[in-house]
């Protein structure tokens, strides 16, 4: 296992402060890892994609999420202050331009911060592309993922009134917001556990349940952002907007039996960004640590990391 050479605190402001660490070479390629959620927090598996003989690994728990304070915070908690803690972070660590790595809302927080800041963002390693669009949503919480998992789909709309069925996300949000952890935890179990079931090709029947207290900055954090689209200006801009990152090298890796994040939206982003490299891994879904998909980023990170160290 990788260990980090640094590790601290940065205050963003706002009340908000950011673990971060480095990993791997002090002077090597600079590359700053994205986790997924919103709220997922960073884990030690996410040094695994990265050559430690090449890369400076910078990774970092995104505002109210694992060892970043205050935890499981909404307030002052969007896409584009996300953004600007990226900034931020490349700022006080001194790094010109990096490599943008992030899988699942990763990858939307990697595209929304190409968008904004292309000129800091020396490639893209996408994985389970997610464009926050609509269409996405319901997907994942009206209509079409259910259809595959009505088990699962059970599981979590059977808490739910009648009338709430009408609108999971939504219902979800509103019983989220409640301030005592106690009182909102069955239901930010719930949630999380549904995502559980879908995340992997095979799901196993033994895995334990979700950890309480990540599934509480999880829930809280993706009914946040999902019911306010992601914080973005238009529905699909980040698939369908892509001049910024022509010159940018890419490489997309994506399950082809994604069921959180569906195929489509990776297709649809290569389609427009025609530089990049779609990688469809025929035997894996949406997980980063299935073999296929750790096959594929540990192939791209090595690649470009010859090409642009």
């Amino acid at each position: 296992m990788i260990e980090p050479y640094r590790t601290g605190m940065m205050d963003v402001g706002e009340g908000h402060t950011l673990y971060y660490e480095e990993c791997g070479r002090a002077d090597g390629v600079p590359i700053i890892a994205l986790h997924g959620g919103p709220g997922g927090g960073a884990a030690p598996s996410m040094r695994r994609f990265f050559d430690p003989h090449v890369y400076r690994i910078i990774i970092f728990d995104q505002r109210g999420c694992g060892r970043s304070r205050p935890f499981s915070d909404i307030r002052a908690n969007d896409t584009h202050r996300l953004v600007a803690d990226m900034e931020t972070i490349r700022s006080a660590l001194g790094v010109e331009r990096w490599i943008v790595f992030g899988g699942s809302w990763g990858a939307t927080l990697s595209l929304a911060y190409a968008r904004a800041c292309p000129e800091r963002v020396m490639g893209l390693i996408l994985r389970g592309v997610f464009g926050c669009t609509k269409a996405e949503l319901d997907w994942f919480y009206r209509d079409g993922a259910n259809r595959i998992f009505p088990d699962a789909w059970q599981a979590l709309t059977g808490r739910l009134t009648a009338e709430e069925r009408g609108d999971v996300l939504r219902a979800y949000h509103a019983r989220l917001q409640a301030d005592e952890l106690d009182t909102r935890r069955e239901d930010a179990l719930a949630w999380a556990q549904w995502e559980n079931a879908l995340i992997s090709l095979v799901h196993e029947s033994d895995a334990p349940p979700p950890d309480a207290r990540r599934a509480d900055a999880l829930a809280r954090m993706e009914t946040h952002y999902f019911v306010n689209n992601g914080f973005l200006e238009r529905d699909g801009v980040l698939l369908d907007n892509t001049a910024h990152l022509t010159g940018i090298p890419g490489v997309i890796v994506q399950g082809r039996y994604d069921m959180v994040t569906p195929v489509r939206a990776a297709w649809q982003l290569r389609r427009n960004w025609t530089s990049a490299e779609l990688h469809i891994v025929p035997d894996a879904g949406h997980a980063a640590g299935e073999p296929g998909i750790v096959d594929a980023l540990v192939r791209a990170t090595d690649r470009l990391g010859a090409e642009l160290g």
